[in-house]
């Protein structure tokens, strides 16, 4: 049957929505109306989604308007209690033909999973679209998250901003939709100053082409990608490399409603200070895009995306230079302040600052950070002196006056002040990078003793919050432990030599003054921090079952479980791993009821053909793969234990683990044991068996 469709529009207008919000916004909206749609049994084409400062607003195109009847089985009595001996209509059967306000006859018998039953048939008649979109948009419009309502006019409405229009069409009709005390019509907004009067849809179909001729770029996508061809054809003009960064790019994107790009110029003189502060200034304070030239050194120029075509563009331009300038004034005047003070001469600050109200000030934790870092240099074989020096400095800018008015440039700043200072450039080094990495997929430190700096600061994160108790649960990681931890991961798997995780943990922890931490510190960190490989390996698409046979041996070692994740990984999809797992499992299962089998086989005992043949096969292959176990080579050792798996099968097939001799039953079960510690010396591959 072909069914009537026509496309709908929803528009929510209102007031500047701040950029940050508008995609999840409306992507919210989205989720909600289709899901509504879906309920009503309301079928549709493809779906559209449409947000700027000023609106959020979704069009679904071929739209049915009335969704098809659906048969509906109402099941009643079972029919053995239909009628009695009689042939009458029962109690029970008369009830539920009442209930359904039919008569008795009317009923049919009808399949039902608990047997046959006593039933009817009705039509449940389609959802009209106009009938039930009123209520599909107000209950979309309620799930859209908003961070903080306020409240508007003498009426109580609350929303991000205040709400000052609603359209709400099928195909060219007006819907009836009543939300914040208005009521919906086709009347949108334009540009606010390029095009003042109405805008009129004329149907939900015409809704993008009608607002972009009032200069609105209503696809939040479009505009985006818009801005981004305006930025790059600017900076190819200017004979120069714009950096589109994605978060400002998305944040000047919920900005505009119709993008013009400028470019603007300031002083030259500004390139002494860290290029790093400037382009903070730029970027973070007026959104603009810096640009760098051929050997990626900042140019003095900027591109700032204006939401407006000026008549003149120059005065636009000026007034972003004029307005830029105050905010390199200040990150210059803070540079040249901060470099007369030595970098080591403001530690002794630092104790005035708390890190933490019971495990004290960041002073304290840059003691703790020095010996640990120096430590960890020690033992990698890097240089000790300056991992040391490097952690000594490595929060001093905390206290200077750029880091107080630019926090983002925490580490870099102090990077700057360490070359001033005439400190070594491994020292700068470790206290710029000992942050990295600062967010996932971000770069790793350049050098070991960076490197050794940022695992000490993390670790002392770590072990101290952890010691309190304070672990992260759900979205409250006030420390950002999480982030903290896949940074340890990182670094240590990128690490020339291995080091083991249990012996760093003991290591920070004794930093601490005893009785500072809980007991039971080591362990719980040491398990939290593993199991954040679950999300490094979800990114390699990994199973966690894979991950979990290899730590179900008790390593500890980060690189170690690595090579042992990826060897088994291969492995499990080979014809053999499903086989050798199941009889992985089923070993386990065997010897857990054994309650602890000791010893080793005696050949002598072996009576049945498939356990000598398995006993042979097992001391044939641990021979073969003793020296791949040892020099690492995991995928070897698993490709020889894989032969194991014809000799179990007939073993299962054939032989009575549990037999009336005790000796006979003693000596399989160790039989069982031994093959068992053979393949957990790499992985509990029971583990991956379902």
């Amino acid at each position: 049957m072909n069914q009537e469709t026509a496309d709908f529009l929803f528009e929510l207008g209102t007031e500047e929505l701040p950029a940050g919000a508008l995609q999840s916004m409306v992507a919210a909206l989205e989720q909600h109306i289709v899901a509504g749609l879906s309920e009503k049994g309301l079928t549709h084409g493809e779906v559209h989604r449409f947000a700027t400062p000023r609106r959020l607003a979704v069009v679904v195109t071929k739209l049915v308007t009335e969704a098809q009847d659906e048969r509906v089985q109402v099941a009643g009595p079972p029919m053995a209690s239909a009628k009695n001996e009689a042939g009458q209509w029962s109690p029970a059967a008369l009830g539920f033909a009442k209930k359904q306000g039919v008569a008795p006859e009317e009923l049919i018998e009808i399949n039902d999973p608990k047997g046959p039953r006593l039933g009817l048939l009705r039509v449940k008649k389609g959802a009209h679209a106009v009938d039930v979109l009123p209520e599909i948009i107000t209950d979309a419009v309620a799930a859209i998250p908003v961070s903080k309502r306020m409240r508007w006019g003498r009426e109580r409405h609350e929303f991000l901003r205040p709400v000052q229009w609603l359209v709400a069409l099928l195909g060219d009709r007006v819907l009836p939709v009543e939300l914040f005390g208005l009521s919906s019509a086709r009347e949108s907004r334009g540009h606010r100053f390029h095009h003042t009067e109405p805008v009129i849809i004329s149907a939900a179909s015409e809704y993008e082409r009608e607002l972009h001729a009032a200069f609105v770029v209503a696809d939040f996508v479009a505009r985006q990608s818009l801005i981004r061809e305006q930025v790059q054809a600017k900076a190819l003009e200017l004979g120069a490399h714009a950096v589109i960064d994605d978060d400002l790019l998305e944040e000047v994107t919920g900005l505009v409603e119709w993008p013009v790009t400028l470019s603007g110029s300031f002083d030259p003189a500004f390139l002494a200070v860290p290029s790093e502060a400037v382009i903070s200034s730029m970027k973070e304070h007026q959104k603009y895009f810096h640009l760098l030239d051929s050997s990626g050194e900042l140019l003095p120029l900027f591109i700032t995306v204006s939401n407006i075509a000026s008549h003149s563009p120059a005065s636009v331009v000026s007034g972003n230079e004029k307005v830029i300038r105050p905010r390199l004034s200040d990150a210059a005047f803070f540079f040249e302040t901060d470099k007369k003070t030595p970098l080591a001469q403001r530690a002794s600050k630092l104790d005035a600052v708390i890190f933490q109200q019971q495990l004290g000030s960041v002073g304290d934790k840059t003691r703790r950070m020095a010996e640990l870092a120096g430590w960890l240099a020690e033992t990698l074989g890097g240089d000790s002196a300056i991992a040391r020096r490097g952690a000594e400095l490595a929060k001093c800018d905390l206290v200077s006056d750029m880091v107080l008015e630019f926090p983002e440039l925490q580490g870099i700043a102090g990077g700057h002040y360490a070359r001033h200072d005439g400190e070594p450039e491994a020292v700068a080094v470790c206290i710029e990078q000992h942050y990295w990495p600062r967010f996932s997929g971000d770069a790793l430190p350049e050098s070991l003793e960076a490197s050794c700096v940022a695992l000490a600061d993390r670790l002392d994160t770590l072990s101290g919050i952890f010691g309190l108790g304070q672990i992260p649960t759900g979205s409250k990681d006030p420390f950002a432990l999480r982030r903290a931890s896949l940074g340890v991961i990182r670094i240590l798997l990128a690490l020339p030599n291995e080091l083991d995780l249990g012996v760093l943990i003991d290591q920070s922890i004794s930093g601490y003054p005893k009785e500072t931490l809980q007991k039971d510190t080591a362990a719980t960190l040491l398990n939290y921090v593993i199991d954040r490989l679950r999300a490094w390996y979800e990114d390699q698409s990994i199973p966690v079952e894979t991950l979990r046979a290899v730590t179900a041996t008790g390593i500890t070692s980060p690189a170690e479980i690595d090579r042992r994740v990826q060897a088994l990984h291969v492995f499990s999809g080979s014809d053999a791993a499903a086989a050798l797992a199941a009889a992985n499992k089923r070993v386990a299962n065997i010897l857990a009821k054994a309650d602890g089998v000791t010893g080793t086989p005696q050949k002598s005992l072996l009576q049945e053909a498939e356990e000598k043949a398995l006993f042979e096969a097992l001391t044939h292959i641990n021979d073969l793969s003793e020296p791949k176990i040892l020099s690492g080579d995991y995928a070897g050792a698993l490709e020889d234990l894989s032969a194991l798996r014809a000799p179990i099968d007939a073993f299962f097939d054939r032989v009575m683990v549990n037999a009336e001799d005790p000796a006979l039953r003693l000596n399989r079960l160790q039989l069982l044991s031994a093959l068992r510690n053979s393949f957990i010396r790499i992985a509990d591959i029971a583990l991956l068996s379902g």
